[in-house]
């Protein structure tokens, strides 16, 4: 018999566990709610950072020029245009785009509220994003008072995509002035802009009077084939002044997110959350292995006196600990993905189950279980079996 308990063909932790049905399924379910819980505060963090770098991510460059003393796209300061054109001597410098960025506000035609929405100026001839259509549509900004309006900006600027597709005439106010869609691009809401409007350079003066002569928000710079851009804008480092900052555009990006980790509660608020996951989670598989451990306690005392090894009985409530871990990240992983598809279409951020994200939970689901094992161990180690009997 002892022969066959140690090759392991009698599933024990399993049939520990399924003898109380009623307890397996508490025990589950507290498991999947923890996981359910730190998939929902993961989640929203990192879809808040991710919607932070919506249009980053859109715009056709290899590096990004940017005032140093730009803390985020919610304050964007101006730097000299004519640090592009210094640029454009690096041999491995392809071309260049100059862009303006402000909020500004925006004016629902229905219900004449307003709003701030991100302005983005350029000129129209000049690539900006990575969608080739884009240059098409851009033709219509050379008239003046033209703007190009995101269609998947939040419903709170108006039915414009709608009215548009009708063939109405959409004008409305941006900043007090007049200003006419022209045309739809799609590019999503950010975590600091709900919706945002595309013009030309001569419509963004306009809107934007008070904008210095000469002075832009950023600077894209498209380089060679095959160039490295790292070494490039190390390069232009040294080679311009400390009047503008130089980034590759995943430092951008990074430049972005890092200011929403680190200068606001965002990261702290929902990696507590998930914290908090994993705290209730850790009690309440505690508290199911305790008391496995507690009702079987003779059982463990009558295995031992025949003559098992203490550590095999502890792997007995280490792979109860696994198999409970198992079965409640599967239900927690499948609603993780439904809520997810809820915040999707509810919310419009940029919110999905990546591997990443699933191996993290996991991980904690696991840490979690082994971890209330390990101390539920505690009972059984201090277990005598002349006490006990």
């Amino acid at each position: 018999m002892l022969s066959f308990w140690q090759s392991r063909r009698i599933p024990l932790s399993w049939l520990l566990l399924t003898r109380q049905p009623a307890r397996l399924a508490v025990a589950l379910a507290g498991i999947a709610f923890a996981g359910i819980l730190m998939f929902m505060q993961l989640g929203f963090r990192d879809g808040l950072f991710d919607a932070s770098v919506t249009i980053h991510k859109l715009f056709d460059a290899d590096l990004v020029l940017m005032s140093p003393r730009t803390m985020s796209s919610i304050g964007m300061a101006g730097f000299p245009r004519r640090r592009l054109i210094q640029a454009m001597a690096d041999p491995q410098v392809e071309g260049t785009t100059p862009v303006h960025w402000n909020l500004l506000l925006w004016r629902n035609p229905q219900t004449r509220s307003t709003r701030s929405i991100l302005a983005l100026g350029f000129e129209p001839g000049d690539p900006l994003f990575i969608d080739p259509g884009l240059a098409a549509k851009a033709q219509v900004l050379n008239q003046r008072g033209r703007v190009l309006f995101d269609e998947l900006s939040r419903p709170e600027f108006g039915p414009i995509a709608e009215w548009f597709r009708q063939g109405k005439v959409v004008e409305t106010e941006v900043a007090g002035k007049r200003v006419r869609v022209a045309g739809l691009v799609a590019l999503g809401p950010s975590f600091g802009a709900d919706g945002n409007i595309i013009t030309s350079r001569e419509t963004f003066l306009r809107l934007m009077p008070n904008t210095p002569p000469g002075s832009i928000e950023l600077g894209l710079i498209r380089l060679t084939t095959g160039s490295d851009p790292a070494a490039v804008a190390a390069r232009l480092k040294r080679q311009l002044p400390d009047d503008v900052s130089i980034y590759t555009k995943k430092g951008f990006e990074e430049f972005e997110k890092n200011y929403w980790r680190s200068s606001t509660a965002i990261g702290f608020i929902f990696t507590l959350g998930a914290a908090m996951g994993f705290v209730v989670g850790c009690v309440i598989v505690y508290q199911i292995l305790y008391s496995d451990v507690s009702d079987h306690l003779p059982e463990y005392a009558t295995l031992m006196a025949m003559g098992y090894r203490l550590l095999t009985l502890l792997g007995v409530v280490a792979r109860e600990g696994f198999i409970l871990a198992v079965l409640g990240y599967v239900p927690a992983w499948l609603a993780g993905q439904g809520l997810y598809a809820l915040v999707r279409s509810g919310t419009r951020l940029p919110v999905s189950m990546d591997g990443q994200r699933s191996l993290l939970v996991f991980a904690m689901i696991f840490a979690m279980c082994m971890g209330s094992a390990f101390m539920a161990m505690r009972k059984l180690a201090d277990a005598d079996p002349a006490e006990i009997f």
